[in-house]
Parts: structure tokens; C-alpha cells; sequence
């Protein structure tokens, strides 16, 4: 049976079962306070000599009219059940329907449901909202497929192109070749691997540990030094210790993002990064902050994006694979963090993550 039609039975068994004790009720009450028999009286000759069953027949008087009232009442539970349980369902059935349409691959489609503020109207809204937040994360993973897909794409294309032209002009330099062969292979490798990265930390598949991120932010500007005095960028390093639960690859690969995109994305010369840690009352703060170009806030909100570099696409050698800030972005969400980027007034960009943290004496 339907809910509806469950409503309607519930509904007319309920008002059948209350106007049967009532006739119950009635039928004691009479019971009560009627006598069984009662003397006829002529007012002309006085009594006669008879006597009248009164609750005979008052239950052949009542019995037929409470059977009436009994199937009227009946008759009355099932048309109005039926016609309020479809007026009770109805924002039910809108639910429905848009849970059918998103099944069927249709996220743009919402209830809005009118009315006041009920059970139904607050489970309306939640799955509206989830609908907004589900239709938002396709678009972003459609997006991100196109982009990975046209990114591993390239190198491959580039091979085929370098092997072509290698086989049609034998005399070709084959030192040459290799080196443009490596490079590419290289890049490719590096943009599989990132890719890995990506899924896995928003799969959140990764045991957490105590991690201390002031050691992380020494791990990872001791090896990029080198990269660093290549592009002539001074690399300082202060703070406290800051401990957090997490991943400690992970934890250090965002952290070397960060560092790594400060450096190559910083002044032509005479450059500087710097790369702090504090703790604030219930989270631990790892920034870093860079000379550069003047940002705009437009530009600045789409640092984050996979495969993009502001609105133009990277394909120079020094931005690596274009992932960089999305796994940076990626990470911190999957540690349960927030990641803030903001535009230095005087050129360049700061970065903000910031973790939930944990007490010194957590692991004693």
C-alpha cells in the first residue's frame, strides 16, 4: 500500500475506533441512569396495569441510528483521510520528483518549497542545497577531467611529432632527440604523479600522525635552496612550533608547493620568500609570502585552479605541471583546513593554511 493510502486507513480507523467508544459511552451513560421498567399511567383512569421495557426499547431505537453514525463516520475518515494525506504528502511528492531528476542527471532542477518553515520544507531546502554543492563539484570535476585530459595529451602529442620527423630525416641529431624525448617524458611523469597525488588526498585515504609544521617548512626550503639561489630569491624562515594531525607526505608536499611556487612566481632578481608558522587557540598557521608582480583579486582567485596560472594556461617549464596550488588547495581540505590567498600591496602573494591543532601533551 501507498503512504497515502496507509494515512487515509490510519486515519478513518482512528475517527472510527473515537466515535465508537463515544456511542459506548453514550449507550453506559443511558444504561446508568435509565431504569430497565416503568409503569404506563393513563392520565385519565391512573395506572394501568402494564409495564414498558424503556432500555428494550431505547436499543432498538439506538443500535440502528449508531450503525448510521458508525458508517457515516467511516465514509467521512476515508474521503477526508484521502484528501488530507495528499495535502500532508504533497511537498513529499516534489521531493521526489526532483530525487528522480537528479538521478537521472539533472542537478539543476530545485524544490523551492513554499510555505512556512516545517520537516518538510527544512528537508526541501537541505536537498536543494546539497543539489547546488553536488551540481558545483561535477562541473568542477568535468572541468578538471577536460584539463588533464588536453595536459597528458601534449606530451604525448609532442612525442609522437619528435618520432615522426626522427624517422623521416635519419641524419637527424639523435642527442638531441633524446634530450627533447626525456623532457617531455619527464613532464608527463610529473603530471601522472600529481594527478595521483590529487586523488588521493581527496580520497582522505591516509593515516594521520602528530606533524609539526615548522619542521615541515625547514624540510622543504633546505631542498629547494638550490632552486632558489638559481633565481636569485632569499629564503627566510621563522616561527613556533607548530603541531597538527595529518599526513606527513602530504603535510610536506603542500608545504614544498607552496615554497616552490613562491620562488619561481617572485621577482626577476633580488627576490625574497618568507615562510612563517604561529599557533593561534585552536589551530596552527603555516604562511608564506613572496615578492612579485602586483595581483588582483580577480587574478588571485583563480591561483588555485588545476592547470591554470590567472586566466592563462601554463606551459612554461618553470610552473611545473599546473597543479601545484589545486593540490595545495586539495590537501588542506582533506586535514580539515582552510586555505586563504591574498595579494601583498607591494607585489607578490600571501598564503594562509591553517589546521586544526593539537595539544603538546596529545601524544604522552
Amino acid at each position: 500500500m501507498s503512504v497515502r493510502l496507509k494515512l487515509t486507513l490510519s486515519y478513518a480507523g482512528f475517527l472510527m475506533v473515537a466515535g465508537a467508544l463515544l456511542l459506548a459511552a453514550v449507550w453506559v451513560f443511558l444504561l446508568r441512569y435509565v431504569p430497565d421498567r416503568a409503569m404506563l399511567i393513563n392520565p385519565d383512569d391512573g395506572p394501568t396495569n402494564g409495564v414498558f421495557p424503556i432500555r428494550s426499547v431505547l436499543l432498538n431505537v439506538f443500535a440502528p441510528r449508531a450503525a448510521a453514525v458508525l458508517a457515516f463516520l467511516l465514509v467521512f475518515g476515508l474521503v477526508g483521510g484521502w484528501i488530507l494525506a495528499g495535502r500532508m504528502l504533497a511537498p513529499l511528492t516534489r521531493i521526489t520528483s526532483a530525487t528522480r531528476m537528479a538521478t537521472n542527471g539533472s542537478l539543476a532542477h530545485r524544490i523551492r518549497l513554499p510555505g512556512r518553515r516545517d520537516e518538510f520544507r527544512e528537508l526541501a531546502d537541505a536537498f536543494d542545497t546539497m543539489l547546488v554543492q553536488l551540481e558545483a563539484h561535477v562541473a568542477e570535476q568535468q572541468r578538471f577531467a577536460a584539463n588533464a585530459s588536453h595536459e597528458l595529451r601534449t606530451p604525448l602529442a609532442i612525442s609522437k611529432s619528435l618520432l615522426d620527423v626522427a624517422r623521416a630525416d635519419p641524419n637527424h641529431d639523435t642527442d638531441e632527440l633524446i634530450r627533447r624525448l626525456h623532457a617531455v617524458n619527464t613532464r608527463a611523469i610529473d603530471l601522472t604523479e600529481a594527478l595521483l597525488l590529487l586523488s588521493r588526498a581527496e580520497r582522505r585515504s591516509f593515516t594521520r600522525e602528530h606533524v609539526d609544521l615548522s619542521l615541515m617548512a625547514e624540510e622543504a626550503t633546505e631542498s629547494l635552496l638550490p632552486l632558489a639561489e638559481m633565481h636569485g630569491v632569499t629564503l627566510e624562515t621563522s616561527g613556533d612550533i607548530a603541531r597538527t594531525l595529518g599526513s606527513p607526505a602530504l603535510l610536506l608536499q603542500l608545504t614544498t608547493n607552496l615554497v616552490q611556487n613562491a620562488i619561481v612566481h617572485n621577482l626577476s632578481e633580488h627576490g625574497n620568500v618568507w615562510v612563517h608558522t604561529s599557533v593561534r587557540p585552536n589551530t596552527v598557521v603555516l604562511s608564506v609570502e613572496n615578492t612579485g608582480e602586483q595581483l588582483t583579486p580577480r587574478l588571485v582567485s583563480t591561483l588555485t585552479e588545476p592547470f591554470q596560472r590567472g586566466t592563462e594556461r601554463i606551459h612554461t617549464e618553470q610552473a611545473g605541471v599546473g597543479l601545484g596550488l589545486a593540490i595545495v588547495k586539495t590537501i588542506t581540505q582533506a586535514h580539515d583546513g582552510t586555505l586563504t590567498l591574498a595579494a601583498r600591496s607591494a607585489g607578490g602573494l600571501r598564503i594562509t593554511v591553517e589546521l586544526p591543532a593539537v595539544s603538546p601533551d596529545a601524544d604522552r
